[in-house]
């Protein structure tokens, strides 16, 4: 929300020394978010006056039409003679009142202007336009045109209201109210402990029969709606410079007087209004949900399908406007534009002035993605009083600026209710700030944002219809703290108590991190939301527990409306975003939570504010969330080891990715068995299957290997990427994280190597296994250092694994026989379990 500060002044008397930094300062202190203060015209310097052109010679010969201008700028220049200007626009003619800036002056952008010869004649300075005087877009796109009263000579400095002071405010979700100048000016005003002028206080007449006829069908999505009608607009009647200038200033483009009027008063009151030509209205205004399939064209020249859900305004042919977002093109106003055009004005208009859920304005607006200014105030809250007031200050200003005839008639149909009463202990706000206040500033405070508060130490109060966010007593005890000045709050640090640090979970967590990042993987952040299109792509079965997700009742993005199950979709988009940055050798890693939802749907209850929740209420909240377990996973993609002088370098394969689940493991304590297998995402030959053994049974814990071709393709990633997803959880389960000191041995080491030959289609993982309870106690590693896979020395369809045996006992040296027979077993062993044979 843009505030300029002289608007600001018309309703507090703020002291004259006062600067926007000085209102800045006071706002964040009570509690808004003024991101910055813009100074208008702050390098802009005279002589810049209103002058009217007198004659325009068309300068021939050059690429674009040139023109060569004489103005009168009254005695400005010093001389009373013309001035001889050389301007390219072609908007303005003979007679019309425009802004010229003359020699010695500086344009914002410290821009200099003097006399200089250019397209054959001099230019004793310029006619400018909108944008050169940094006053945004008129919509003109061409030379300011000045009413034709408009006074020669005049100084446009001051005419044009170039020099402000802009606050530019963030406004939060629950601060609608915010949203127009009398909500900042209501905020200022306390802020210096000034009276406020509050611009919704007006005499309005009250509802008659003789108004325009509406109709609301659904009054739970349109409560209050106010019509007035003013007849008699004159065609030639244009928005006045000191309207226009302030749409501007706030960011809105001037374009009709009857519009500008409306939007001039939303900002002022914060109230969406809307003027329909009554001409083109037919029949009874009415309110209802769209009919499904029904169509309208809005404002913008789109046409748009409604949805059953969408609040419409109508009349007897159908929608003529999707309530609280946007007008239809149908009963759009018209003005002297139009005329100079050969069409006809409006002469007659209706003024809608309603109130309207905030829920389904918000959701029609995002469904139809069409964000507007009424729509954002209508989705934050709007005063619902303030409707009559609104529609009575477009009409002053209609009938006093465009020579137009207030109807008597006046409809205003609302939705009975009853103020918002909260009953607040007086000490409050105390026990939440850990501050006494006393009764008397609480009471203050409260009446100043609008309250009414009656009783002593049991409050009653009634929230001002202008604060729909203050539903409960922690609202009220948040008023009350934040006027008082949050930086007057008492800072104590906490004293954690002794001898208390990480959970074991955190340590590990940061084990793992260290230990990927040691082996080269980056750590990626990524939001932990999906598509469930994202499951199809990934290749998952249509009965995959990974396809149940927790979906979001308000996600940030429609694209992504479900909580992930997986973090490979977030890693795998990571990746696919660098490799098309130009950064092709990628090792990404994530640790983070993935969401389940559990079989018995409950609702979480509210925890209390003023206490720490008991053991009971916190056991409740975990079980109405979702299951939540911690995996890890990494993507891998291009070379894994570079190329260089030293050597010809490694590309990333599915090894790679199974050692990483092997890294996390060993910070876990645990013991991660690995064989092959086939899910999802990863190529069915190239699959590691990954599994703990929990109680003598073995769990499936994660996958590693490379990805499927066909994934690769459908999310656009690299050839031969590889990833790993784990389950840290669970892998965390089955580990013992004591730290182990290695044992060093002074007795030597024998070691034995085998190469044994087995069926191609054998894991490696099986013959390792055999190998290894085979060589029994005195084994000590095994190692798979060599794969040789010829078919005419070992026969089609067989391979050869060699590993390297140590053995070594702790109380002895070994002898060559104990060492033989060790390996022996070994061999005998992985004979029986996988047939595999010595390689001669």
């Amino acid at each position: 929300m843009r505030v300029p500060l002289s608007w600001l002044r018309e309703y507090v008397d703020l002291p004259a020394t006062e600067t926007g930094r000085d209102v800045q300062a006071k706002l964040i202190s009570a509690g808004l978010e003024v991101e910055t203060v813009e100074h208008l015209g702050a390098d802009l310097k005279g002589p810049l006056v209103v002058g009217q052109v007198l004659t325009i010679e068309e300068l021939e010969g050059f690429k674009k039409p040139i023109r060569f201008c004489t103005v009168n700028v009254g005695q400005a220049n010093g001389t009373g003679e013309p001035q001889e200007i050389v301007c390219g626009a072609r908007n303005f003619a003979v007679g019309d009142k425009v802004v010229v800036v003359l020699p010695g002056a500086t344009l914002p952008g410290g821009f200099s202007i003097s006399a200089r010869k250019t397209y054959g004649k001099t230019s004793h300075g310029m006619i400018c336009s909108s944008d050169e005087l940094g006053m945004g877009d008129d919509g003109t796109h061409g030379i300011i045109v000045l009413p034709p009263e408009t006074e020669v000579g005049k100084d446009a400095i001051e005419l044009l209201e170039l020099v402000d002071e802009v606050l530019d405010i963030a406004v939060t979700a629950n601060r609608g109210d915010c949203l127009s100048i009398r909500g900042v000016a209501r905020e200022a005003a306390i802020a210096y402990g000034l009276p406020l002028r509050d611009p919704a206080l007006l005499d309005v007449p009250g509802p008659n029969a003789y108004g325009y006829p509406v109709k609301i069908a659904d009054p739970t999505g349109c409560d209050r709606f106010t019509a007035r009608t003013v007849t008699g607009l004159s065609a030639e009647a244009r928005s006045p410079i000191w309207l226009q200038r302030r749409l501007q200033k706030v960011g809105m483009r001037p374009i009709s007087l009857a519009v500008d009027v409306t939007n001039y008063v939303m900002m002022e009151l914060g109230q969406p209004l809307h003027a329909y030509d009554r001409s083109l209205v037919q029949g009874t205004i009415g309110v209802r949900r769209a009919q499904e399939g029904e169509k309208i064209v809005t404002l913008d020249g789109t046409e748009r399908k409604l949805h059953a859900e969408d609040l419409v305004i109508t009349d007897d042919r159908g929608p003529i406007g999707l309530a609280g977002v946007m007008g239809g093109a149908n009963t759009e106003i018209a003005d002297h534009d139009a005329a100079e055009n050969g069409g006809n004005t409006t002469s007659d208009v209706v003024i809608e002035a309603a109130h309207f859920d905030q829920v389904s304005i918000a959701r029609t607006a995002r469904r139809h993605k069409l964000s507007s200014e009424a729509s954002r105030r209508f989705e934050r809250g709007v005063d619902p009083q303030a409707a009559a007031a609104a529609a009575q200050r477009t009409v002053d200003l209609l009938v006093l600026l465009a020579g137009g005839t207030a109807e008597a008639g006046v409809t205003e149909i609302s939705a009975p209710s009853a103020p918002h009463t909260i009953s607040v202990p007086a000490d409050h706000p105390d026990k939440v700030a850990g501050v006494e206040y006393g009764r008397e500033t609480v009471v203050r405070r409260l009446q100043e944002v609008g309250c009414d508060v009656y009783g002593q130490d049991e409050l009653i109060v009634t929230v001002p219809s202008w604060r729909p966010d203050l539903d409960d007593i922690n609202d009220l005890a948040e008023e009350v703290i934040r006027l008082e000045g949050y930086e007057n709050l008492p800072s104590t640090l906490p004293r954690p108590p002794a001898g208390r640090g990480l959970t074991s979970r955190q340590r590990l967590h940061r084990r793992v991190g260290r230990a990927l990042a040691g082996a080269g993987y980056v750590e990626a952040l990524n939001y932990p939301f999906v598509g469930e299109q994202v499951f199809d792509q990934l290749g998952l079965d249509a009965d995959d527990p990974a396809r149940r997700v927790v979906r979001l009742v308000n996600p940030l993005s429609d694209e992504e409306p479900a909580l992930r199950t997986s973090l490979l979709p977030g890693l795998l988009g990571a990746l696919r975003r660098n490799d098309g940055r130009g950064a092709h050798d990628l090792a990404l890693f994530e640790t983070g939570l993935v969401f389940h939802p559990r079989d018995e749907q409950r609702v979480a209850a509210d925890l209390p504010v003023d206490r720490r929740p008991s053991e009971d209420d916190l056991a409740a909240l975990d079980a109405a969330l979702p299951d939540q377990p911690r995996h890890v996973a990494v993507v891998l993609a291009g070379a894994r080891e570079q190329a260089g002088w030293w050597g010809k370098g490694r590309p990333a394969d599915w090894a790679d990715a199974v050692e990483s689940a092997r890294t996390v493991a060993r910070e876990a304590g645990a013991e991660l068995g690995v064989r092959k297998g086939q899910y999802g995402p990863w190529h069915p030959g190239r699959c590691a299957e990954l599994f703990v053994t929990v109680d003598g049974e073995e769990r499936v814990v994660g996958h590693a290997g490379e990805l499927h071709p066909r994934v690769l393709k459908t999310l656009g990633l690299p050839a031969r990427t590889c990833a790993m997803e784990l389950d840290l959880d669970a892998v965390e389960r089955v580990g013992d994280d004591t730290p182990q000191a290695p044992g060093i041995s002074t007795f030597p080491v024998a070691t034995q190597d085998v190469a044994l030959v087995v069926e191609e289609f054998v894991p490696a993982s099986e013959v390792e296994a055999a190998l290894r309870e085979g060589a029994g106690e005195l084994l000590e590693s095994i190692r798979l250092f060599d794969v040789y896979d010829n078919a005419e020395q070992l026969g089609e369809g067989r391979k050869s694994l060699a590993y390297a045996l140590r053995f070594r006992a702790g109380d002895r040296t070994l002898t060559v026989d104990e060492a033989s027979a060790a390996r022996d077993a070994a061999v005998a062993l992985a004979g029986e379990r996988v047939g595999a044979v010595l390689r001669s």
